[in-house]
């Protein structure tokens, strides 16, 4: 069993943040991103969640080519 990593989505809004956070929890997406939008617009710390947001972009890994698995190629399907 390939062990979960958090990594940005490859179906990204912006910069694939909150889609990651959303696949690694099992969480719906759009939900996820409007969760996490409102977190950073309501409180008034809209300078302070950006940043955040930000650090977590250059954070967080890229996935992976998902035809690449441990080095071999997967056949895609037609």
């Amino acid at each position: 069993m390939k062990k979960k990593q958090l990594t940005k989505s490859n179906d990204k809004v912006f910069l694939g943040v909150f889609g990651g956070i959303a696949e690694y929890f099992n969480w719906d997406k759009a939900v996820t991103r409007i969760i996490g939008a409102f977190l950073i617009i309501f409180p008034g710390t809209v300078f302070a969640g950006t940043l955040l947001y930000l650090i977590a972009a250059l954070v967080m890994p890229s996935p992976s080519d998902p035809n690449i698995i441990e080095g071999e190629f997967r056949e895609k399907d037609q």
